[in-house]
């Protein structure tokens, strides 16, 4: 990884219900922001919301918002793809993405290059609960992690609930994960969105770049923003507030883990991967994959 800018913005749904005409413009109105960022701090990674094409609850059937979307690549990826080539910039966004079938619908954030390819695509892997379509949502979850080289370094994708699973994280960062970027429409506090966003970051000792809706989407659900960029070493180097805008900080290799705190003159000893009691994880496998719920009750 070399030092570079990165930042997260965060932008307000048009106002639904949702049709074409509102995707078109959420996209015209998402690039906008990306256009007045890059321009403004010279950021070589740019950060979109999760579903920022068209915010979070479609207040549609899985059916009607398959219609709506495209496949990746695809005609609600190339004015995307078109910008990260105009600006030079590395460029993630979260999508609904179609599927096979009519009616398979991905929550998808996709990482396009400075050249507008598209570098990688990844698949929510852990929906929001009411918005799988398994129970009565619109949503499928994904299969697999996402983990792709580039000219910055190896940057890894989350999205939103994602966050909430260590596993994940872990998985990317073993793979070598350096940046992790997690596009967002949080419905809990703000309060969780930082425990998360640090603790994902401090875990795997990676950039967390989050990026959060705010604003109201279509079925008139609020977000709050409060996008952020959080150091491997958990502290919060930009945080922003709930109105529309961005945040950027200078992401450092040599200055990531410095100090075993900000500021410290002690310095950094130790490294949550490399200091993995691999024995103890092998030992016990088999319960990290086995179905378990919490003795709480819960809704």
């Amino acid at each position: 990884m070399r030092a570079f800018t990165a930042a997260a913005v965060q932008v307000v749904p048009r106002p639904g219900p949702l049709t074409a005409a509102v995707v078109e413009a959420n996209i015209t109105h998402a690039l906008q922001w990306v256009t007045r960022c890059v321009e403004s701090t010279g950021a070589e990674l740019v950060v979109l919301p999760e579903s920022v094409t068209t915010g979070f609850t479609p207040a549609l059937p899985a059916e009607e918002l398959w219609d709506l979307v495209d496949a990746i690549p695809g005609r609600l990826t190339e004015p995307f793809r078109e910008r990260a080539r105009e600006l030079g910039v590395h460029l993630v966004w979260g999508t609904y993405e179609r599927g096979a079938g009519r009616g398979e619908v991905y929550n998808s954030s996709v990482l396009a290059g400075p050249d507008g390819q598209v570098l990688g695509v990844y698949r929510k892997t852990h929906p929001f609960g009411p918005e799988l379509r398994s129970r009565g949502g619109w949503v499928t979850p994904g299969e697999h992690v996402s983990v792709v080289e580039t000219d910055l370094g190896r940057i890894g994708m989350i999205i939103c609930f994602d966050g909430d699973y260590p596993e994940l994280s872990r998985i990317q960062a073993v793979q070598g994960a350096e940046v992790i970027c997690r596009p967002s429409a949080l419905l809990r506090s703000a309060d969780l969105w930082e425990l998360t966003n640090r603790a994902r970051a401090y875990d795997n000792h990676v950039y967390v770049v989050g990026a959060n809706a705010t604003g109201s989407d279509p079925a008139g659900v609020l977000y709050f923003g409060n996008s952020m960029i959080v150091t491997p070493g958990a502290e919060v180097i930009a945080r922003g507030s709930s109105h529309e805008g961005w945040v950027s900080a200078r992401l450092d290799p040599e200055r990531a883990l410095a100090s075993l705190t900000p500021g410290s003159s002690v310095p950094q000893v130790f490294d949550h991967l490399a200091d993995r009691n691999l024995d103890l994880i092998a030992n016990y496998a088999d319960d990290l994959v086995r179905p378990a719920k919490t003795t709480y009750p819960h809704g």
